[in-house]
């Protein structure tokens, strides 16, 4: 880091009225000041100006970030630091300038450098083998670059360098060569991460005392993982392929800070000597093949703040007590998701009382959800989907008044959705698809003004929809799917700003479509166009959501999430009736529109302007007449299916979508000339789809059924699992 220090500038003297005496002690005080102050003006040394003229010239600069380098005052060149009495460059920090191209050997002649960092830029090519000359180098980081090739060799003659940061360079790799871990008796800090080395870690990593922070993250490394023997500090082996039991780390039972070995091949239990670690903070075993139960002697410090063991085979009773916690103090997040976990939630987990993220997902835990849950006055997301919990939605939630995220769906939970909720003001996401949940959406729910992610799809729900859901203002995802709901459609409808997927099928909704106007928002929604879809017909019915926590401090999660949804309307099986409104054909930014099983009739309104359109389904209605011609051009689309209604006249084959004409008596599909085949009625209703269509019948049940999000939180350093979650700690 550059300092700079404001000092007053010294200007010749002039005669002065002042005593000799008194003058001759104000220059004592002065002087020291001026002859030792970092800011004083001092020439660079004419070899280390050249020098760093050299590597200026094959610079690609955008910012002007360099334009400061004239001169001979080394405090004017930016980013350099030199020495007081010799104007030798000591250090070089040109770090985020948005600076390219490749590192000219000339900045190797700066023979008395001891800090270079050149990291969060866009240098490419290889890493200097020059570099091997800076004899006085201490700190060399050149992180989240461009650079790629191996590691080169004359690094292991930097004997003085304590810090060696490489990480983010994804060109960077080679196999991790085996004197890494004996070429400084001084090396404190190395971070490899997210680069592309590969083969077992150098037996002499394990045995470097000076060693503090070890970073080798997200890599392709393999090999066995065992003890190491210095007093580390921060140790990330995530995301690469190495495998073995968990060790013990004794060597480092009162240093180690954080531990994250999440995306590996771990096997065996997790041994209760993990507990000893007495200042953890982190600890991050996601994404591996632990397995067995936890013993009950396996309770952490109140130090420990982030435990994430999502994503094993990990089995058996949840435990009472997993850590030691105070008022002020204990864990702030706690994932055991996506394991085998059974029994009930133990009621010793509401006295966690700094918990702000808890995520037991995707276990087999059965029982009530703890009526003290309310206890838990911090938190912020809870997720205890895909379970087999049973009873209401405790009223005690309320207490957690901070929630953000309240994902219950899949489980067998049932009664009514309480008016009380309201409290929950600041809640952004609620899912409690897929239960037994019985009664209205009760009026109260106008107060959760900040809900943007909304689905109740899959349950008992009955009633009108009421004007409270139009306080949802800020709605993204909208899914009542599968629930007994009845009446007209409201003409608020299609009036949400920020709105991406409404699903209202599989309800006994009557009428008509509303025929307002679209919000402006909804019309230019292009926020999925570079979705890529693998089975489209499925991805077009979901919504990801990807939940981002941060750990921003010992005490604050920093909760974010973005939500990946087609942007689309299904208001399929149910019982609407009349036209089908022209504006519905007009929204330019829609992707998905499912209509089907429905008493529709009229004609199709032309579609120049659905050119986003990937999925249209219009089956099993009364919709007559001519099926527009301009429907062949729709370059997006995907999946057409106009089956079992009243179309006439004639349609060019199109083998894009085969059987989405069946059904209708009176069309002609075109085979060639002016031969035509009637697109009529099969013989067998029952079979129509199975022996006219084909595959396309997995494709309708699929755009007919409800549309339900994945809600998840992925683990430290991606994963492209559906339920994800980032963990990021600042160190």
């Amino acid at each position: 880091m550059e300092l700079k220090w404001d000092f007053p500038v010294l200007h010749p003297c002039k005669p002065s009225k002042l005593p000799t005496l008194s003058l001759l002690l104000l220059l004592l005080l002065i002087l020291p000041i001026y002859l030792f102050s970092p800011s004083q003006c001092f020439d660079l040394d004419p070899e280390d100006k050249a020098s760093l003229l050299l590597f200026r010239s094959s610079v690609q600069d955008p910012g002007q970030s360099l334009a400061t380098w004239f001169g001979s005052n080394c405090t004017n060149w930016t980013g350099i630091s030199c020495e007081n009495q010799t104007g030798r460059v000591v250090s070089v920090n040109l770090a985020s300038m948005n600076l390219s191209g490749q590192v000219h050997p000339g900045l190797c002649e700066l023979s008395f450098l001891e800090y270079l960092k050149l990291f969060d830029n866009n240098f490419n090519g290889t890493i200097p083998t020059c570099f091997g000359s800076l004899g006085s180098l201490k700190t060399l980081d050149l992180s989240h670059n461009r650079f790629g090739g191996v590691l080169p060799g004359d690094i292991m003659r930097l004997g003085q360098l304590r810090e060696l940061v490489l990480n983010g360079n994804r060109e960077l790799g080679g196999v991790l060569p085996s004197w890494i871990g004996n070429f400084s008796s001084n090396l404190e800090k190395l971070d490899l991460g997210s680069n592309s080395f590969h083969g077992e870690l150098p037996e002499s990593l394990f045995y470097l005392k000076s060693l503090r922070h070890l970073d080798l993250g997200d890599n392709s490394l393999s090999g066995n993982i065992h003890e190491f023997y210095q007093s580390l500090e921060f140790l990330n082996l995530a995301s690469n392929q190495l495998f073995g039991t968990l060790p013990c780390f004794s060597a480092s039972a009162q240093s180690l800070t954080v531990l994250t070995l999440a995306n590996n091949s771990l096997v065996g239990g997790l041994p209760t000597c993990i507990a000893s670690l007495e200042v953890l903070a982190h600890l991050n075993l996601s994404f591996n093949h632990l397995s067995y139960g936890l013993s009950p002697r396996l309770v952490f410090t109140e130090k420990l703040l982030v435990l994430d063991l999502s994503f094993n085979d990990l089995s058996g009773p949840l435990p009472g007590k997993i850590a030691e916690a105070t008022e002020k103090s204990g864990l702030v997040l706690l994932d055991l998701s996506h394991n085998q976990f059974s029994g009930k939630i133990p009621l010793r987990i509401t006295e966690l009382k700094s918990l702000q993220a808890l995520f037991l997902s995707h276990n087999l835990l059965t029982g009530a959800i703890p009526a003290r849950i309310g206890n838990l006055t911090y938190l912020q997301a809870i997720d205890l989907s895909h379970n087999s919990l049973s009873g209401s939605i405790p009223l005690d939630i309320v207490g957690c008044f901070q929630l953000l995220a309240l994902i219950l769906n899949n489980n067998n939970l049932s009664g009514e959705i309480q008016p009380e909720l309201d409290a929950l003001d600041s809640l952004k996401i609620l899912d409690v698809s897929h239960n037994k949940i019985s009664g209205e959406i009760p009026l109260t729910l106008a107060g959760l003004k900040s809900l943007e992610i909304v689905d109740l799809s899959s349950n008992n729900l009955s009633g009108t929809l009421n004007d409270a859901i139009t306080k949802w203002s800020n709605l993204k995802y909208l899914s009542l799917a599968q629930n007994k709901f009845s009446g007209n459609l409201p003409s608020w409808l299609f009036t949400f700003e920020a709105i991406q997927m409404i699903d209202f099928s599989g309800n006994k909704f009557s009428g008509f479509i509303p025929d307002g106007n679209f919000n402006i928002s909804f019309r230019n929604n292009n926020a999925n166009s570079d979705m890529v879809l693998k089975e489209p017909f499925i991805a077009m019915r979901n919504a990801e959501v990807k939940i981002s926590v941060m750990v921003l401090d010992s005490s604050e999660l920093s909760f974010n999430y973005k939500v990946f949804s087609t942007v689309g309307i299904d208001l399929s099986d149910n019982m609407l009736r009349g036209e089908i409104p022209d504006v519905l054909f007009e929204v330019e930014g829609l992707e998905y529109l499912n209509l089907s099983y429905n008493y529709l009739n009229g004609q199709l309104p032309r579609m120049e302007k659905m050119w986003n359109i990937r999925a249209l389904d219009l089956s099993h209605n009364s919709l007559s007449g001519q099926i527009p011609g301009n429907i062949s051009e729709l370059k997006n689309l995907m999946l057409l299916n106009l089956s079992y209604n009243s179309f006439s006249g004639s349609v060019p084959v199109n083998r894009r979508f085969p059987g989405a004409f069946a059904g209708n008596p009176d069309l002609c599909v075109e085979i060639s000339g002016d031969e035509c085949e009637r697109a009529s009625l099969p013989a067998v209703p029952g079979k129509t789809l199975e022996e006219v269509e084909g595959p396309i019948v997995v494709w309708v049940f699929c755009v007919s059924a409800f549309v339900s999000f994945y809600f998840g939180v992925v683990a430290l350093f991606c994963s492209a699992r559906a339920r994800s979650y980032i963990l990021q700690k600042k160190v």
